[in-house]
């Protein structure tokens, strides 16, 4: 399982959801044994929402896959990306105000005809 999950993060304040998340990812990090595994891009600004985006390596998602076994199939969504972005959503919803994720593949296929 190699490559990056590329998610689109929707915040009202960037500054507490990067942190919130930055913070569980590196929870995370430390709970598989694993390093530098995310990396997020600086926000931009727009109809008062911050826009930036999360790469996250599978290989990180696939430790956690792992390490939680039937609990993480019990997760809503399908397939592996979906889930995690449950658990991650779960993890730091307390933590940040208003904030959506969105797998960015997704966003950009035609099937929603906007991008």
């Amino acid at each position: 399982m190699e490559g990056k999950i590329n998610i689109n993060v929707s915040a009202v304040d960037y500054d507490k959801t990067s942190k919130a998340l930055t913070h569980q990812l590196s929870l995370l990090e430390e709970m598989v044994h694993s390093q530098e595994d995310f990396v997020m891009t600086d926000s931009e600004f727009a109809f008062g929402w911050h826009f930036f985006v999360l790469s996250i390596n599978k290989s990180l998602v696939q430790k956690l896959v792992e390490m939680m076994g039937s609990d993480f199939e019990k997760l809503k969504g399908k397939g592996t990306e979906k889930k995690f972005l449950v658990w991650l959503t779960k993890n730091i919803e307390n933590k940040s105000p208003r904030f959506k994720l969105a797998i960015k593949e997704e966003m950009e296929s035609s099937k929603f005809g906007i991008f």
